[in-house]
């Protein structure tokens, strides 16, 4: 039966549909010994030989892993980054299967990320159109008033994007801290961010918590499990998502002027759109400062 070939370079582990098409367009893949560059193109499996940068590509060989890591800041989330900065891969080197991330966590960013080499299930994490929720715990400096909160409910239009969670709650409320839990269905590209950012909000932390019913409970920063195909297909049950157990906080207006609001301007000295510098500025240590030594744990089933 025919397939799309990049369905099919998905299926063979080596990279998600969507960087496979990437890898159509450049001309880096053959079909039976010629460079196809047209996206519509349909290979049968059976009987086409399909090569990515001269490797031949064969599903039948591929032993499919799942993997869940606790994403530590500091690690940029690509398989290479040419600036030569840590990424989540060198979190996961004594796994020997060829694995890729599952959409993205930015540098500074932590949590729970997905890393595997089965391109169909990549596939169904990432596509808007499965809606899996994904939620977050976003530490923000200053006090969340009702306004504010309000605001980021409602959702903004942000360089043409309608930035709208499908749910925003306070979590805690420190002397001049809040944090936050978000709930994203769609996972537009800096989502959390560029919505705080446009409502002068600065983010202090921000860490995904779980993708479906899956979570980084019990698992510490630079740490990773294996899950089975059952394991990752139940966690993202479309009628099974996580909820957090922590319970919702009323935040009251504070009375002293020591006690700031989350948009207050003096918290932007603090902002992280200093983004692309802190960026360069980690890209510039040597790599021994910033590994993390990293213990691998199976899950038993």
């Amino acid at each position: 039966m025919e397939v799309r070939l990049q369905k099919y370079i998905a299926d063979c582990g080596i990279t998600s549909r969507r960087k496979a098409e990437d890898l159509i367009t450049l001309g880096r893949v053959k079909v039976n010994g010629t460079i196809v560059t047209l996206l519509g193109t349909k290979v049968d499996p059976s009987t086409d030989t399909v090569e990515v940068d001269g490797a031949l590509a064969d599903h039948r060989s591929v032993n499919k892993v799942y993997i869940l890591l606790h994403k530590p800041r500091g690690f940029v989330t690509t398989v290479s980054d040419p600036q030569g900065r840590e990424t989540v891969m060198d979190l996961i080197r004594e796994v020997s299967e060829r694995v890729y991330p599952v959409g993205r966590l930015d540098y500074l960013s932590e949590g729970l990320l997905l890393l595997t080499n089965d391109g169909e299930m990549a596939n169904t994490v990432m596509h808007p159109r499965h809606e899996i929720v994904k939620v977050y715990e976003v530490k923000i400096f200053g006090i969340l008033d009702p306004q504010i909160l309000y605001k980021l409910r409602e959702g903004i239009t942000v360089d043409g994007d309608f930035l709208k969670p499908l749910s925003v709650r306070p979590l805690k409320q420190l002397d001049n801290k809040t944090w936050i839990e978000f709930r994203l269905a769609e996972g537009k590209n800096r989502e959390i961010r560029r919505l705080c950012e446009a409502l002068d909000i600065t983010i202090d932390k921000l860490r995904r918590v779980a993708i479906g019913n899956l979570t980084i409970n019990g698992i510490a920063p630079g740490r990773y499990v294996y899950l089975s195909k059952r394991d990752i297909y139940n966690g993202l049950n479309l009628k099974s998502d996580y909820f957090s157990p922590k319970k919702t906080v009323t935040i009251k207006t504070p009375r002293s002027t020591e006690k700031k609001l989350a948009n207050d301007q003096t918290y932007k000295k603090y902002r992280k759109d200093t983004y692309n510098s802190v960026m360069r500025s980690y890209a510039l240590k040597p790599k021994e400062e910033s590994v993390v030594q990293v213990q691998n744990t199976r899950v038993k089933h």
